[in-house]
């Protein structure tokens, strides 16, 4: 039985790409250790070019992205169902909190309780002629939330990626990998092409990098939280401890499978934020959040060009909107590969609904349930959220606000659970997608998810230990990953309506080209009878 275990993980597991990417991280690490200061520099620099002369690409990038799964959803070729199956596998509550929740991740905590404070603070430049910090500065701060986690960042999560990789998969039989998305290209060359282990590389180090960070911030939350709360001290110590506890639970997850563990985790990650949600519509500022979601949508959608389009400050651009546009886009490949995986007998227009639509807008909402919490708090008491998250960071944003929602006693507690929680299912999430990438299979072996995950855990670890500048280099190192990915992802604008037009086809949702084929028989009637017949 070990023999044969054995044997399939030999030839399963891509180990040029299992062993580059592995590599990467550890070289990383490693160099972190002998001069961090070294490594945040060299990141720095390349955060900062990659945003310079990628910046512009990858604003368009997003809304091409968004724009053409649009017309696809909404055109004929939107009734074409994905994966070769003629009805759904998982129910829409199932499917719709897997996504959501892998997409969302740790910023479902971590940035919607602080950046809309950020902005509020400090009104971001496109909204000239605001006075920071007051009633007329909500509607921007909450818009600015929702472009950077709106309609066109989701959409690079599969709104139309998944139709060439689900094509691909079910149709044509190619792994389950980031290479995929170049099959259009390369056709069966992509199995064992260099350009596909490159593809695959860089999108599991974007990946992987974007999930260690926030492990290893949810290691500083939560132990700045309990200290807090419970006076336990805030040690590296304690960080460790939280790590394990944390990496315990996504081995157990992970073990069980899609079908069980990230189902649970996701639809309890679902069910608690909509308790807190209604909970604090019911009892807390709710007047007030509903109002600021409304009127700062309006906000969004009036000047959605004008802001996804925002070119005038390229300093605060590298700092906010691009930074969240990079860590999308390195993330996208392999969130749209979980799409993929958990979408089978799904519409294409179901799919861009739920990635770039409903996933958003429902993440707009969550933002402006903190965020706006926090903005609310604020406005009454000034310094009681702006003052804890600019002495103490992230950590801070969530504990101030939470303490003076009702129950302020326990709603701390409640938050830090949740922060758990939203990190779990991340990590748990991006270790299936990563065994998939350097597997091929919907379903990899426990023993590579497992080793992923253990494997972002200890790294989170080290970087913690080597103090705040390593895991900080580690979050903008994704930024730099987003470059390779980005240009991987572009041939999709092209392919995508293709590979739809070829399945609606094959489906019977359009006829074939008759009026070329009628237009061909018409033309061999005038051709010599020895070649009319070829």
């Amino acid at each position: 039985m070990k023999n044969n275990y054995l044997k399939f993980l030999k030839e399963k597991v891509d180990w040029p790409v299992f062993s580059i990417s592995g590599g990467i991280l550890v070289i990383f690490v490693l160099m972190s250790m002998f001069n961090v200061d070294g490594v945040t520099k060299f990141v720095n620099t390349g955060f900062n070019l990659s945003i310079k002369y990628f910046g512009a690409y990858w604003q368009l990038l997003l809304i091409a992205t968004f724009l053409i799964g649009l017309v696809l959803s909404f055109s004929k070729y939107g009734n074409v169902r994905l994966g070769n199956l003629a009805k759904p596998q998982m129910s829409f509550f199932k499917w719709a909190a897997i996504v959501v929740t892998a997409g969302l991740g740790a910023g479902g905590v971590f940035w919607a309780a602080a950046e809309p404070m950020y902005y509020f603070i400090d009104v971001p430049p496109m909204f000239e002629g605001i006075k920071s910090g007051t009633e007329q500065a909500i509607g921007p701060a909450l818009a600015q939330s929702y472009m950077s986690w709106g309609f066109t960042a989701w959409a690079i999560y599969g709104a139309i990626s998944t139709i060439i990789i689900m094509y691909a998969h079910y149709n044509k039989g190619m792994p389950l990998k980031p290479r995929t998305l170049l099959y259009p290209i390369l056709g069966e060359k992509i199995r064992h092409s260099a350009w596909g282990t490159f593809a695959d590389v860089v999108c599991i180090i974007g990946a992987v990098a974007g999930t260690i960070g926030p492990i290893g911030f949810l290691g500083l939350q939560v132990s700045y939280g309990v200290n807090a709360i419970f006076g336990w001290a805030d040690t590296f110590s304690t960080q460790v401890l939280i790590i394990i506890a944390l990496t315990a639970v996504v081995l157990v997850s992970t073990i069980t499978g899609i079908d069980k563990g990230i189902q649970w985790l996701s639809k309890l990650n679902v069910n608690m934020a909509v308790c807190i949600a209604i909970f604090l519509l019911l009892f807390g500022p709710g007047e007030f959040i509903i109002n600021s979601f409304i009127s700062s949508f309006g906000t969004y959608m009036s000047e959605f060009a004008n802001v996804s389009t925002y070119r005038a400050d390229q300093e605060w651009l590298s700092y906010w909107m691009l930074f969240f546009f990079g860590w999308f886009i390195g993330f996208g490949p392999l969130v749209a590969l979980l799409v993929a995986r958990v979408s089978r007998g799904r519409k294409i227009r179901e799919v861009f609904l739920l990635v770039s639509i409903i996933a958003s807008v429902t993440t707009n909402f969550w933002f402006t349930v903190l965020g706006g919490s926090g903005i609310f708090y604020e406005l009454n008491n000034a310094g009681s959220v702006s003052g804890p998250l600019l002495d103490n960071g992230l950590p801070a944003a969530i504990i101030a606000i939470a303490s003076q929602m009702p129950f302020g006693s326990v709603m701390p507690l409640i938050f830090l659970i949740l922060t758990v929680l939203f990190v779990v299912t991340t990590v748990d999430s991006m270790a299936y997608s990563v065994a998939m990438s350097v597997t091929g299979e919907g379903d990899p072996p426990k023993l590579i998810r497992v080793f992923w995950a253990v494997v972002m855990a200890v790294i989170a670890i080290i970087l913690i230990k080597m103090g705040e500048g390593g895991v900080g280099a580690l979050q903008s190192f994704v930024v730099i990953a987003a470059v390779p990915v980005s240009i991987l992802m572009l041939p999709t604008l092209w392919y995508a309506p293709r590979f739809a037009k070829q399945m609606a086809k094959e489906q019977g949702i359009i006829e074939e080209d008759t009026d070329v084929i009628e237009g061909k028989e018409e033309y061999k009637r005038f051709l010599p009878s020895k070649i009319k017949n070829i």
